[in-house]
């Protein structure tokens, strides 16, 4: 049986302004430039199921979404079963690629958070869906597909969570790794916190769970030898939340260590209380955490994380958590959300000034986003405070599309654009970065005055 796996890449501002202005302010879009570099994981994660004897499986990126959704033919044609992944702001590419797919005779199987939250909307247009994990019903899909038996629906929680121990090895082969800048591997599924806005991996799996340390290093290797001479490779860490266990983030970073590759993940800010994690995390080879900061004040935070509002009680610390990370030579990625019940427009100064004081080495910029499946869209919802109710396409973080409590719409987009003015004009970002290693550097001295080697 021919499969072909189609992934939708990049993210792609609706806002015409935002567009115009990507080569100036480059940071407002980096991180969906990023994502576009990158493969989809799951994807591989699913080729690397099957059975490469009878399976003739191929990978394809479809980058220019609007190409196809103007009548451009998406790769191959020639195929028994097609599989699309997609992002919430990309699913009406998809849906589009996916009625080309059957309206040529060959069935299409969609899965993903976004077809998990609205399967009805995707059995619109796919022949089947997958509700959930994929793992523990891929399998089953195959076998029906090679008997022509699709069922419209697989849902994950009837056959129980999986258990990323039986995780296969991703098929990286099926990609040209020149293509990319970094390729995934994953470590951990879920996350303890639940925070309203999350569209994360927490809406498939119920538990915070992790892969076993040996096939962690496995798929390690065989990016490294992909990568072969053309250089060392950079690895993204495909986790939500990357060292919830401690005693078992130290084991995985004793075995990072010996592997000398270079590598970012998410985590939270409870990492700085940990000295001694950081310093492993280093010489393990992170280079950069992304850190969900969300917001400098209290009132944006307030009941953000819906069990403990665990975000809220970590605010008075969380300048002094940045200083200590950048201080181990881990520069942080700290990402905002502007346009929380609590923001008022006096928000854009108070992320500025936080920016500055804490000398970020990276900042992302995104508005309140009301993704499907996630609580904060279920509460938008009922209250009316959902500007163009499934317009997917604006799900790209950089879209307004709902009325905030504390400003006009206008006022936050504008609020966006001006601020990310200031936060990636060139000036502020080598000020920034030049504190970062002036800071690392001190500690580092400091660290050897102590007799202890950082």
């Amino acid at each position: 049986m021919r499969i072909a796996m189609v992934a939708m890449s990049g993210v792609r501002a609706q806002s015409a302004e935002l567009n115009a202005l990507g080569l100036t302010f480059p940071g407002v879009l980096e991180r969906g430039r990023v994502i576009a570099s990158m493969p989809t994981l799951s994807l591989l994660t699913l080729a690397g199921m099957c059975d490469r004897e009878r399976h003739e499986i191929s990978y394809h990126e479809i980058r220019d979404l609007r190409a196809v959704g103007a009548g451009e033919e998406p790769p191959p044609m020639d195929v028994d079963l097609v599989l699309i992944a997609s992002q919430s702001a990309q699913i009406g590419d998809a849906y589009r690629v996916a009625d080309t797919y059957r309206a040529a005779g060959v069935p299409v199987v969609m899965g993903g958070i976004h077809v998990s939250c609205r399967p009805e909307e995707a059995l619109e247009h796919a022949t089947s869906v997958v509700v959930g994990e994929g793992e523990p019903v891929w399998p089953t899909v195959l076998a029906d597909a090679e008997r022509g038996r699709l069922r419209e629906r697989y849902d994950a929680s009837e056959v129980g969570e999986f258990d990323l121990g039986d995780a296969p090895l991703p098929a990286y082969d099926l990609l040209d790794p020149s293509e990319y800048n970094r390729l995934l591997v994953q470590t951990s599924r879920g996350c303890p916190h639940r925070c309203e806005f999350c569209a994360s991996s927490i809406l498939l799996t119920k538990k915070y769970k992790t892969k076993p340390l040996e096939r962690v290093i496995e798929e390690v290797r065989q990016i490294t030898s992909m990568w072969g001479a053309s250089g060392r490779p950079f690895i993204e860490l495909a986790d939500d939340n990357s060292f919830v266990d401690r005693g078992r983030a130290r084991a995985l970073l004793r075995a990072m260590i010996p592997e000398r590759v270079k590598w970012f993940t998410e985590a939270d800010i409870s990492i700085a209380d940990d000295p001694a994690l950081l310093d492993l995390m280093r010489e393990a080879g992170c280079r950069q955490v992304l850190v969900g900061l969300e917001s400098p004040r209290a009132g944006g935070l307030a009941g953000l994380e819906l069990k403990r509002d665990w975000k809220l009680r970590q605010l008075d610390r969380s300048e002094q958590a940045v200083r200590t990370i950048q201080a181990h030579g881990i520069t942080v990625n700290g990402c905002f959300i502007l346009g929380l019940d609590g923001d008022t427009p006096d928000v854009f100064d108070a992320v500025y000034d936080f920016i500055d004081r804490t000398f970020l080495f990276e900042a992302q910029l995104t508005v309140l986003t009301a993704f499907p499946g996630t609580p904060l869209h279920e509460r938008l919802a009922r209250e009316g405070r959902i500007l163009k109710p499934g317009a997917w396409d604006r799900c790209t973080l950089f879209d307004v599309n709902i009325e905030p409590r504390g400003m006009t719409p206008d006022e936050l987009q504008r609020g966006l654009l001006e601020l990310a003015g200031r936060v990636y004009e060139p000036s502020f970002v080598e000020s920034r970065r030049r504190r970062f290693f002036e800071h690392a550097a001190a500690h580092r001295r400091a660290m050897s005055a102590n007799g202890i080697v950082a």
